[in-house]
């Protein structure tokens, strides 16, 4: 089931992880082109993430630590793509053709955050932390 306890730690391990990548985006914006900083901050998260799942949500993996790090750099690889071709893209294209005109990096950039939920819970579950 997708509401399992495995999952809302997933959420909240997510949760966390992504409210240090914007924030982090945010800081490194005032030095860092907003590309750049999407980039910069999703790893920032990424690092979060990793930690937080592995001492919490996917305990009892049989995965070395050093195997489980490149699986998940991997997926992560194919989630920041995500992230920064939403983000992006909403940037520049479609809230400006929405006509919004205020917070839209902030806006776009939680749009992409948000994105690779699903496809990384699954990829962790099954590939990264794999029982």
């Amino acid at each position: 089931m997708i509401f399992s306890k495995e999952f809302i730690l997933f959420i909240c391990s997510g949760g966390i992880a992504a409210v240090a990548n914007f924030l982090s985006r945010i800081f490194l914006n005032n030095f860092l082109s907003f590309s750049v900083s999407i980039l910069i901050a999703y790893c920032i998260g990424m690092l979060v993430a990793y930690l937080l799942m592995k001492f919490y949500v996917f305990k009892s993996s049989k995965n070395t630590n050093r195997k489980s790090s490149l699986y998940f750099i991997l997926i992560n690889l194919l989630a920041v793509l995500q992230t920064w071709a939403v983000s992006l893209y909403l940037a520049n294209y479609l809230l400006p053709s929405l006509n919004v005109q205020h917070n839209i990096n902030e806006l776009a950039h939680a749009v992409g955050v948000v994105i690779p939920v699903i496809t990384s819970y699954y990829g962790h579950k099954l590939i990264t932390f794999k029982k």
